[in-house]
């Protein structure tokens, strides 16, 4: 099949790179300008450039509603479009062009965590599994009937970077399969329960601030969710931004104000956590390791020298 394909990023190269090991011809690869978005840094790798390398026209666009790029989605002749990490809306004029429609691929496992970021929303939610969805692009975002989803696991030590690669390895395997489902006539499109259905918005650094009502539990997953190379949790301490790199759920229920730096447990310095942290049934948030806005990474133990005083 002819093959146009949109996307941005890690997750649009890959499915460029996926697109080009298979047996489809692509035809036109559709991207967007670098960006100086935080979130947009990370996970750069560039479709333009890979596009460029096999000899795959390609266009940059922040919006796809230029009568000249509908134009050039025409002239390809696409049987198919594929997306993936196309970071605003397409017009029906494009997604409905081809005589398969649009196959969107999308980082979650739908009808849950629709838009964007789903992989650190779903690590601070405490959810079992995420994964990788292939589905029919429609007018509503990340709504249409699925045709393919892979999930793998969250471990209690998982990371946000650990399951980007995870889930950034699904992509080929289900772009290869979509396609080939396509076809081959085989392809059979489920419809998603909107009941189900979740959608998160962008992250901004402001996203990353601890909150020390949140509890210990979520507050943990909350580190684990903006691992490097993402924006680290943060928090304040004496007008100074200190980001937590490794924190846990202490052993002990602590009780008092929400933010208060208590007592050293272990290898790291128990701070109070939960909206109900007065009644001290609740466990606190044990810091471990810390990083300036110098660079600098210190032990909590070692950054925290004397107790008392709050964050915030």
């Amino acid at each position: 099949m002819r093959v146009v394909m949109f996307g941005h990023q890690t997750w649009g190269h890959r499915t460029l790179r996926a697109l080009l090991e298979s047996s489809h011809e692509v035809v036109l690869a559709v991207t967007h300008p670098k960006s100086d978005h935080a979130y947009e840094k990370i996970w750069d790798d560039s479709v333009a450039d890979l596009a460029a390398e096999h000899d795959v026209p390609v266009l940059l666009r922040k919006s796809p509603t230029d009568p000249e790029l509908l134009q050039a989605v025409k002239d390809a002749r696409p049987d198919v479009i594929v997306a993936n990490n196309w970071r605003t809306w397409l017009p029906p004029e494009i997604y409905d062009l081809p005589p398969h429609g649009t196959l969107n691929v999308h980082d979650s496992l739908l009808p849950k965590y629709a838009g964007f970021s789903p992989i650190i929303w779903a690590l601070i939610n405490g959810e079992p599994e995420v994964g990788v969805t292939a589905h029919r692009m429609t007018e509503e975002l990340d709504a249409g009937d699925v045709l393919l989803q892979r999930s793998v696991p969250v471990t209690p030590t998982s990371t946000a970077t650990d399951l980007f690669f995870a889930t950034v390895d699904l992509i080929a395997p289900i772009v290869h399969e979509g396609l080939d489902l396509i076809e081959s006539g085989q392809a059979v499109w489920t419809p998603q329960d909107r009941t189900k259905a979740s959608f998160f918005h962008k992250r901004a650094i402001e996203d990353s601030r601890i909150d020390w009502t949140w509890p210990a539990e979520d507050l943990e997953r909350l580190v684990r969710a903006q691992s490097d190379p993402y924006p680290n949790a943060f928090t304040f301490h004496k007008g100074e931004r200190v980001r937590v790199l490794e924190a846990s759920v202490s052993e002990g229920n602590y009780g008092g104000t929400p933010g208060r730096v208590f007592i050293r447990e272990g290898d790291g310095i128990v701070i109070v956590s939960g909206a109900d942290a007065r009644s001290g049934r609740l466990p606190g948030l044990v810091i471990r390791k810390v990083r300036l806005d110098d660079g600098t990474e210190l032990a909590a133990t070692d950054y925290f020298r004397t107790m008392g005083g709050y964050l915030g």
